[in-house]
């Protein structure tokens, strides 16, 4: 298959879980080059080890929630490469587990500095490439958390909701240059943030509140980071050519309740 067939493709929170999987999944699928962002360099280099067999890989290590450091790697995309036809701000953070009035104000400050503030910052410096080239797709990572509420997690839902926000906007921004701009929003996925989540549902058990979030999912499981890449893979082909300003569920039925 070749579905990215020479397109170049831009990732946040690229080292680890969905955005690594997103990552050998477009070089898979023929894409020109890769660049892989996150804060974790050693993460960045385990990744590079493992997708480089199968293209270009190039790793940035840079805070997404910084103005000057997200409008470099955009720029070092560009100059390097001469376009951006896939962007997908994947970074995220959970933040604490807690009552509204138990929740620290820096803590609620980082959780959207990481999750909201990046993905506007990565918006502002992609789309004008993007619209200068008349043609690109961003896909911009929510959760359903974007699109309901729950206990405890506050801050989280918060800044999911204002990823769907900017997505709408963005969208309608863009459209007029044939720039696509969706989100995805997975249920729980098997990853590091969830067991930081489960410990924090449940200190004493974490499996017991794992037990519980599957409960809740009608297919009964997590989903994995591969099969939220599927997902973006559609969404960053030019299968969704005429799909944008779209929230996209993948999360085992969660929304049929």
């Amino acid at each position: 298959m070749a579905r990215l067939k020479d397109k170049v493709t831009l990732i946040t929170g690229g080292a680890y879980g969905i955005g690594r999987a997103t990552g050998k999944l477009f070089l898979e699928e023929g894409a020109k080059a890769v660049v892989l962002v996150d804060i974790s360099a050693e993460g960045l280099e385990e990744a590079k080890q493992e997708l480089s067999p199968l293209g270009e890989v190039v790793t940035v290590t840079a805070d997404v929630s910084d103005d000057e450091q997200v409008k470099n790697f955009v720029e070092l995309t560009k100059e390097r490469y001469g376009r951006i036809d896939v962007f997908f701000p994947n970074a995220g953070i959970e933040g604490e587990v807690a009552p509204i009035p138990q929740q620290k104000l820096e803590d609620y400050e980082k959780v959207m500095n990481v999750n909201v503030r990046s993905i506007f910052l990565g918006l502002k410096y992609v789309m004008p490439i993007m619209m200068e080239q008349n043609e690109g797709s961003i896909i911009n990572m929510s959760s359903v958390a974007g699109l309901g509420g729950s206990p405890g997690v506050a801050p989280y839902i918060a800044s999911k909701h204002a990823v769907t926000g900017l997505t709408k906007s963005a969208a309608l921004e863009a459209a007029g240059s044939n720039v696509r701009v969706n989100s995805v929003h997975p249920s729980p996925i098997q990853t590091r943030m969830m067991e930081s989540l489960e410990a924090g549902f449940n200190p004493e058990d974490a499996e017991a509140a794992k037990e519980q979030l599957e409960a809740g999912i009608p297919l009964g499981r997590y989903g994995t980071s591969e099969e939220v890449a599927q997902l973006v893979l559609f969404l960053a082909s030019d299968e969704s050519q005429f799909i944008t300003g779209v929230q996209y569920r993948v999360d085992g039925g969660m929304g049929a309740s």
